[in-house]
Formats: C-alpha cells, sequence, structure tokens
C-alpha cells in the first residue's frame, strides 16, 4: 500500500484519527464493479476500532460487494480556506482518513444490535428513551423495505490519514468589509 506522498500532511495521531472517525457524519464506500468505480455515500459508525455501516441487503452495492469485498472508504471534513497575500498558496484546512479492507456482512445478532445501538447514539442522540432490543433488531433486519437490511463492517487492513490544520488568523471569512462596518 502507498504511503502519503505529501508527508507533511500525514497525520499518526491515533487518537486524534479515533475522534475524527466517531465525530464525522458522512463517509464515502469506494467499490469496484468489474472495471468500473462506484462510490457510495453512507452514514457509519466507528466502533472498537472497526468500520461499520448498514442499509438494504438488495440492490447494487451489495451485488458489487458479494463480487469483490475490497473497499476504500473514505472520511473527509473541510474546515475552511487559508488565505495568504500571495494567491497561489491559498490552502484548505481539512482532515480525512482512507481505510482499506474488506467489507462483510455480520449475522451475529449481538454484533448487529450494538452497532445499529451505536448509530442511533450518533445520528439521532437521546431521541430514543430505551436501547434496541435484539428482537427489533432481527425483525429490523428482516423486513423494513420489503427485504432484508445488512449491517456490515470492514476490519481495517491499512489506513492513512491527512491533515491541514486550521489556522485560524488566516482563515477566510465570507463577512465583507461593509458588513463589518454595519
Amino acid at each position: 500500500m502507498d504511503s502519503i506522498r505529501y508527508k507533511i500532511r500525514d497525520c499518526r495521531d491515533q487518537e486524534k484519527i479515533e475522534g475524527f472517525l466517531r465525530q464525522a457524519r458522512t463517509g464515502y464506500l469506494g467499490l469496484v464493479d468489474g472495471k468500473l468505480p462506484y462510490v457510495v455515500p453512507l452514514n457509519y459508525v466507528w466502533t472498537a476500532g472497526k468500520l461499520y455501516f448498514h442499509g438494504a441487503g438488495n440492490g447494487r452495492r451489495n451485488q458489487v460487494m458479494s463480487e469483490n469485498p475490497e473497499i476504500c472508504f473514505t472520511v473527509c471534513e473541510e474546515y475552511g480556506t487559508i488565505t495568504d497575500p500571495v494567491p497561489a498558496k491559498t490552502d484548505t484546512a481539512y482532515m480525512s482518513v482512507m481505510i482499506f479492507g474488506q467489507a462483510e456482512p455480520i449475522t451475529d445478532l449481538d454484533e448487529a444490535t450494538h452497532v445499529l445501538q451505536e448509530m442511533i447514539n450518533k445520528y439521532v442522540p437521546g431521541y430514543y428513551n430505551r436501547p434496541l432490543s435484539k428482537q427489533h433488531v432481527d425483525k429490523y433486519r428482516s423486513a423494513v423495505f420489503g427485504g432484508p437490511v445488512q449491517v456490515c463492517r470492514v476490519i481495517p487492513r491499512h489506513m492513512t490519514a491527512k491533515e491541514n490544520p486550521v489556522e485560524a488568523e488566516k482563515m477566510h471569512s465570507t463577512v465583507t468589509n461593509a458588513q463589518r462596518e454595519s
């Protein structure tokens, strides 16, 4: 696996990477469909050093993964534009992580229940007043949308992370001078 070419952007702070993966909301699942790329934006959770996502048990994504389970999952957040007096030195503040591994469907009801509870905790914290039951998850996995819902796990084989931190004094503001004066 290739390493990051632009070494100054390489992030190896595992705590920072884990925190980023826990809070970011959307990731992009990259697959190979025959000879064609196929990328799907997804909600996901990162827990216990593994990536999890779910969705309908049928459809193109699952067909592609059943033929080739190799994936690249990318999470990226932009924090704004870093300005410089020299136009060619304007840059972007961001963090990104790429996870490489194989997607595998989860068949264990306890693990699927844990993952779906983690998704609820992440995307709608405090909305439900009690934890998911295994019976609810089992029913959900077999009946929603007229077909099963599949929960998948990726155990990272390789991960890279890059960042260009926010430089508060250099961040571009869309507030104009006229707006500041009013």
